[in-house]
């Protein structure tokens, strides 16, 4: 009884077991579940016809019954076994999705990423890395990030960015790179350190975005903010120039006020007004601001030893507004100027010099609109020309020129009326219009006042022409005249004609001008304006004035008594004024005369005052009908 229950218990075992493997086969799809489920089933099914078919006596079957527990076991084990296996399998496929979608978004990546082995060997590079370096993945691999190092760093800035990550510590900053085709760019790095268990490094990943555009902006940006700062300065010592030009009394202060304007106020550090020595042509300071006078000269012999041409050259000679900045010759600049500036001073033609200016700061100069630059010169040649023009009115020895022009020379519209008419032309008195152009008073002898009105008619020179007076022998005329001439091309130097006259052989031309005024100039103008013309007399001589006293007794004296009375009573009634306080009539009955004889003495008084005044020679005979009227009287 015992032995049959020890068989039928090993045999019930061994069944279980098989019932057991196949559901977790069923479960698992795992073939080692099958296997067990055949060997389990062989094994029930010996047991079986052992006892079906022999008398089973004894305890022999206990080790079978041994052996069906531990097949039972063997499948429970295994059942753990591979649920522990299909975990560490969902595991690892879960870890391996991370991994592909990690892997995914790198390779897609728009940044360049690295990693590289603890010595900067570079063991992976992501596809985005040749938009940065221009360098492909494949190029880059066992390469170290120095293939672009671009020079624009020094070795203390690499030495501190490997210092960092080696500590363990992640670096982050912006870098200039050398991309592979020689051009540089700006990129935003960060590099971290990767560490294993122990917290030891064991490699670095680097990730680089290429913010070249962003950081081109933004030099851009800053750029024109510095140049609208220096433009804001340079305007302010530009009106400040200008207010005191307006207070300048002399060609000195003109120069003064500029150049102290430009020292004074930064970006520019002194400046100084350069000429030419009419002798030898070298460069020769005439004021200073701002620099030594040890340095100022070191600047001018340096610039008279220039094998090359300098800004000041330029300025001097094509009349053009030049700049010298950072990488050219700067040895015509004092210590610790980065930028030179000359600044042609010209006026209608005629230069007084250049305004040289220094800076520090390379950009202070391009910073300014080069039309700015070329106003600003002509404003201070223009303060000069007006300043020597005011001296040439008020000096007390002024330099005589005297010019002649022979028959085939180009003096202008008046010589041309002289030859073609074979007439003698004089110049009387010079004016300007209301539209500013000149004007001349002339008078024409030996040629009908309508031949001369249809010659400047015809004449490109003559703007109009108007009979002011015609007389038999001789016909005044109120030319407007254009620029060409060599009136104006006198005037324009700050010259004072004295007098002109042309006739079918040519003429002269006397001016006079302040003894500081450049001489050389006027002369080199004028005969290089005008074929044919040539200085023959220069002399000094004191100017001829004539006090208030003087001029109306002489006035006086030139007045019969009862011009005078004319004059003074109509005056004093304010006949003169408008609306007139009292008629002709009424001004002729205070002094107890009909109103045509009054009329006679105010006309003839009133041209005696204007011949004062406006006559040169103040002794001219009357012209045309005023010199019979005179007669009669």
């Amino acid at each position: 009884m015992a032995v049959n229950s020890i068989l039928a218990a090993s045999i019930a075992l061994r069944l279980g077991g098989v019932g057991y493997s196949l559901a977790l086969l069923y479960r698992s799809r795992d073939r080692r579940f099958g296997f067990l489920t055949l060997m389990l089933a062989l094994m029930a099914a010996r047991q079986t016809w052992t006892a079906l078919s022999t008398t089973v006596t004894g305890l022999s079957e206990l080790p079978g019954l041994v052996v069906s527990g531990l097949a039972v076991a063997t499948v429970h084990y295994l059942s753990k076994y591979v649920e522990e296996e299909d975990r560490i399998k969902t595991r690892l496929r879960e870890t391996n999705e991370e991994l592909r979608s990690f892997r995914k978004a790198v390779e897609h990546a728009g940044h360049a990423i690295f990693l590289t082995d603890t010595d900067g060997t570079i063991e992976y590079a992501n596809p985005a890395v040749e938009s940065v370096t221009g360098f492909a993945p494949e190029e880059v691999v066992g390469e170290d990030p120095s293939l672009w190092r671009s020079g624009e760093h020094d070795d203390a800035f690499y030495a501190d960015l490997w210092g960092t990550i080696t500590d363990g510590e992640v670096w982050d900053g912006e870098i200039i790179n050398e991309r592979r085709d020689g051009s540089f760019c700006w990129v935003d790095m960060t590099v971290a350190p990767i560490t294993d268990e122990t917290g030891a490094v064991d490699r670095f990943v680097a990730v680089d975005t290429d913010v070249t555009e962003r950081k081109e902006r933004e030099l851009r940006i800053r750029a024109q903010k510095e140049r609208l700062e220096h433009l804001n300065e340079t305007n302010e010592v530009l009106r400040e120039v200008n207010r005191r030009l307006v207070q300048a009394d002399d060609r000195d202060d003109v120069e003064r006020a500029a150049c102290e304007q430009f020292a004074a106020t930064g970006p520019y550090d002194a400046a100084w007004v350069a000429t030419r020595n009419m002798v030898n042509d070298a460069v020769r300071e005439r004021t200073h601001a701002g620099i030594d006078r040890g340095d100022l000269d070191a600047v001018v012999d340096a610039l008279n030893e220039a094998s090359a041409e300098t800004p000041v050259d330029r300025a001097l000679s094509e009349g053009v507004t030049a700049v010298a900045g950072t990488g050219e010759d700067t040895a015509f600049a004092p210590a610790g100027s980065a930028a030179t500036l000359a600044v042609p001073l010209t006026y209608r033609d005629v230069s007084y010099g250049a305004l040289v200016v220094h800076a520090a700061d390379a950009d202070a100069l391009d910073a300014v609109d080069p039309s700015v630059l070329d106003e600003l010169g002509e404003t201070i040649a223009y303060a000069i020309d007006a300043a020597e023009r005011k001296q040439s009115l008020v000096a007390d020895r002024v330099t005589e020129l005297t010019f002649r022009l022979d028959g085939d020379a180009d003096g202008g519209p008046l010589f041309d009326l002289a030859a073609a008419l074979d007439c003698t032309v004089d110049l009387d008195r010079l004016s300007v219009a209301p539209e500013g152009d000149p004007v001349e008073y002339v008078t024409v002898r030996d040629a009908a006042a309508e031949a001369v009105c249809d010659y400047a008619a015809d004449h490109a020179g003559f703007e109009a022409a108007q009979v002011l007076s015609e007389g038999p022998d001789e016909t005044v005329v109120r030319f407007v005249v254009g620029d060409d001439s060599v009136v104006t091309t006198l005037a324009d130097r700050g010259c004072v004609v004295d007098s002109l006259t042309a006739d079918a052989a040519g003429g002269r031309v006397t001016a006079e001008l302040p003894q500081s005024a450049p001489v050389g100039s006027v002369v080199e103008a004028v005969c290089a304006q005008h074929s044919g013309a040539a200085l023959v007399a220069q002399r000094e001589r004191e100017r001829s004035t004539e006090t208030r006293g003087e001029f109306r007794a002489a006035l006086e004296d030139a007045l019969t008594d009862r011009q005078l009375e004319a004059l003074q009573t109509a005056h004093f009634a304010g006949y003169f004024e408008w609306p007139r306080e009292t008629s002709g009539e009424e001004t002729a009955a205070l002094m107890d005369i009909s109103q045509s004889t009054f009329m006679q003495h105010l006309r003839a008084g009133e041209r005696k005052l204007c011949a004062r005044l406006f006559d040169e020679e103040t002794d001219r005979p009357p012209r045309g009908a005023a010199a019979a009227a005179e007669a009669e009287r």
